[in-house]
């Protein structure tokens, strides 16, 4: 979360107001005694500043070693030395991670959160009767105030870590968390680190900082290194249970859905887009991501030489760049001005590049080089997610629709009428379901006089027609033969039978034209068409869906059929 500019502007102010007093202040209270040991000082420093250089960030708080050697400095100098070259080293530290302009705040704030705890530390140890300089270690007792020092010291910190959280950053955290776990493990391990450094200074002076030195960065790297496959490896399980997830999706919609959903929770993203390679070389954007919300593409369209999605089409690899600087010469189309950090990934799908993958986040530096790995990964799932979603839905859409029409077929009809009869029961609202049939008359003059082709012309135009005049109001089927079938929920008697008396003038007044296949030359001729037409509506003519068909069925053969055809008849009791 952005902090306000005010509280950047008084964090500043409240460090120049108590940091110069502060560190006067244990100037006088705690003396140094660094004459003649200058060196030696110098060279703790830069110690503990190469180790501020090798820091964990676990949950976006960097975790760093330097406490290891600071207890050594604080052992034998004191308090002001200690405080001094503690803060030299978060310096560095925040140098190493990159602090933006944004978050120059972070500056004081860990300087007075620092002192803080550095003074916590001290007066703990000084009230258990701990002294600087030479200690003789010989007895449990002698190590009670090492002991509250290091107690202190590790409780103030995260104390004051999780305040801040809570308080500036607004993140509704808990205490104990993965950074607490990770830092209270590396104490366990740099701690008495620290103390043999303090007992070997003192016993051979400055060269212990080399002998200690070597095994103490190892303990960093190799802690850095563990830290850094355990990272990978919690990403390469939500990897897979991602691609798990995204076979189990079976429309296309759903599947960018979810991969969207779960790649915005699994990295640090602002902005994210999904972007189809078209066959008449453009590029459309199929989703996005932006202000935390999931959003279709609405058909937004651009050319394949431009921008950065162009550079990943033709180079046919991905991208990472860590700062804007990187990329703006590639000019992303429509790139949010305060977008840093970007991954751009290519789908492949039988090596052609079908489709890109493009995250974006506000912040310098948000992506590492496996984190390009962890995209790359997931947008070969998508491909094959999102291909055997496509297969599924054609093969779903064959099955529930006519192929001679393109209505949807009498089996998709059963199952929508079973739907809607479910939802009008269920309803504690009044509510209507009408259902019109609809029969061609003297279809079979047709086929025998023109052929049978030309009787599929006449369904065919039907069909068309009767999309035209539902349109979105209900569902259109071909309910077998010549008969047709329309669902139209939320419609009454009078309503329903308006419309099927607008289906039968649409019929009727305009002539279909067709082609006389039974005729030596294939030649067009315009026929009449008209239509016999049944309507009935639940629950007032029908409590179950096979007695509203069998009502509809029966108003349109009495009362259509039998009365001379050409007519609308609703069912009466």
């Amino acid at each position: 979360m952005d902090v306000t500019r005010p509280f950047r502007i008084g964090i500043w102010i409240a460090w120049l107001l108590i940091f110069p007093a502060a560190s006067w202040y244990i100037y006088q209270q705690y003396p140094p005694t660094i004459s003649g040991f200058e060196i030696d000082v110098f060279v703790f420093l830069v110690f503990m500043c190469i180790v501020a250089t090798l820091p964990i960030i676990v949950n976006d708080t960097p975790i760093f070693f330097t406490h290891g050697v600071s207890l050594a400095v604080f052992l034998v100098f004191g308090l002001f030395v200690e405080m001094v070259l503690f803060q030299i080293a978060i310096l560095v530290l925040l140098l190493k991670v990159h602090v933006t302009r944004n978050n120059l705040f972070r500056l004081p704030m860990n300087s007075l959160m620092f002192l803080i705890v550095s003074v916590i530390g001290a007066v703990v140890y000084y009230s258990l009767g701990g002294q600087n300089g030479i200690i003789q270690l010989n007895s449990v007792a002698s190590f009670i105030p090492i002991v509250g020092y290091i107690a202190s010291t590790f409780l103030a910190n995260n104390i004051l870590i999780h305040i801040i959280r809570r308080v500036v950053y607004k993140r509704d955290d808990h205490f104990f968390t993965r950074d607490l776990l990770w830092e209270a493990m590396t104490s366990l391990l740099v701690i008495p680190v620290g103390v043999v450094l303090y007992l070997l200074y003192i016993e051979i002076g400055i060269i212990s900082t080399f002998y200690i030195g070597i095994p103490f960065l190892s303990i960093a790297i190799i802690l850095q290194l563990y830290h850094s496959s355990q990272q990978v490896n919690s990403y390469l399980q939500k990897v897979s249970e991602i691609g798990h997830q995204l076979t189990e999706r079976l429309e296309v919609d759903q599947v960018l859905s979810l991969f969207l959903a779960k790649l915005t929770k699994t990295l640090q993203v602002d902005y994210a887009y999904i972007i189809d390679v078209k066959r008449n070389y453009s590029f459309e954007v199929l989703r996005y991501f932006e202000l935390g919300e999931d959003k279709m593409g609405n058909g937004y369209t651009f050319d394949q030489e431009k921008g950065i999605s162009g550079y990943i089409y033709q180079t046919s690899k991905p991208v990472l760049f860590k700062t804007s600087k990187e990329w703006n010469h590639l000019a992303l189309a429509n790139a949010p001005e305060q977008a840093e950090s970007l991954i751009g990934v290519p789908i492949k799908r039988n090596q052609k590049i079908v489709g890109i993958i493009i995250l974006l986040s506000n912040k310098k530096r948000a992506y590492e080089g496996f984190h390009l790995t962890i995209v790359d990964i997931l947008a070969n799932y998508l491909a094959v997610a999102i291909e055997n979603a496509r297969h599924y839905e054609e093969a779903k859409k064959i099955s529930e629709h006519c192929a001679l029409t393109k209505l949807y077929n009498y089996r998709y009809f059963e199952n929508k009428l079973e739907e809607e009869f479910i939802r009008l029961t269920s309803s504690k609202l009044a509510m209507d379901l009408s259902l019109i049939l609809l029969d061609i008359d003297h279809f079979k003059g047709i086929n025998d006089t023109y052929g049978h082709q030309a009787g599929n012309e006449v369904l065919f135009e039907l069909a068309r027609r009767l999309e035209k005049s539902i349109g979105s109001k209900g569902t259109v089927a071909r309910y077998g033969g010549e008969e047709f079938a329309i669902l139209l929920p939320g419609f009454d008697p009078f309503a329903s039978y308006e419309v099927a008396e607008q289906i039968r003038q649409a019929i009727s007044s305009e002539p279909f034209i067709i082609n006389h296949h039974l005729a030596e030359t294939n030649q067009e001729v315009e026929v009449k068409i008209t239509a016999s037409i049944g309507v009935a509506t639940a629950p007032e003519d029908a409590d179950d869906p096979m007695t509203l068909i069998r009502h509809a069925d029966r108003a349109m053969y009495t009362g259509a059929k039998q009365q001379g055809r050409n007519k609308v008849a609703q069912y009466v009791k």
